[in-house]
Parts: C-alpha cells; structure tokens; sequence
C-alpha cells in the first residue's frame, strides 16, 4: 500500500533554494548540516501546513526546471501573502477551464511550483 508521495526538485544552490522557500513560508524539517553551514550537495525537506517538499543538489537527484503542484484552500489569498513578501510571480491567479483557479511562481533555478484553489463560481 503506497503510503505518501514526496516531489524532489532538483536545485544547483542550498543558500538561494534555502531562502527562497522560507520566504514562500516552508519550514525546513531536515537536512541542515550540523554545523549550520549551507553547502552543496545537500537533500532537504521542507512542510509547509500539509505540504511537503524535498530538493537535492545531488547529481543524479533529477534535474532543474521540474514542477510539483500544491492544492490550496484559497490561491488569492496565497497570492497577496507572496505579493507583500516580494516573491516574483510566474502566473498570476488565473481561472484555468479545467475548473481550478492557479497561480505559478518559478523558484531560482525555475523549478514551477503551482497552487490551485477550486475556481469562483
């Protein structure tokens, strides 16, 4: 029985990677190096609410420019929090005809990260 399901996006840099997803509002759970010291190779995981998240510098651990989808209870509420926090946005909140509304922000090595809410009636 298939339990969970972690997306691993591929990253070139800990320290640009590291602040940009504690600035969308992740918590890293694991992988800081003892020492508190940001250096590659590095496998990570970050949460944020239910959301999980790995990354990895490691070769062979995929490669950049992946995509990993978020459901989110409210993507313009989402938008305004990053908007306020100065993250640049890829795709503004958009009604999509497959019924979901989404918004797109690229991370610095332009993996997509995707949220989507049920779209307005």
């Amino acid at each position: 029985m298939i339990q969970d399901a972690f997306p691993v996006l591929h990253i070139t840099s800990i320290a640009a990677s590291y602040e940009f997803y504690r600035t969308l509002g992740f918590r890293l759970t694991f992988g800081a190096p003892p020492d508190g010291r940001l250096r590659d190779p590095v496998y990570m995981g970050f949460t944020r609410d239910r959301g999980v998240l790995h990354v990895s510098s490691h070769a062979g651990d995929g490669v950049v420019g992946g995509v990993v989808y978020f459901m989110v209870d409210d993507v313009d509420a989402l938008h305004a929090e990053l908007v306020a926090k100065r993250v640049p946005i890829h795709l503004a909140p958009t009604d999509q005809t497959w019924g979901l509304r989404e918004m797109y922000v690229l991370d610095p090595d332009r993996n997509s990260l995707r949220f989507g809410s049920r779209a307005r009636s």
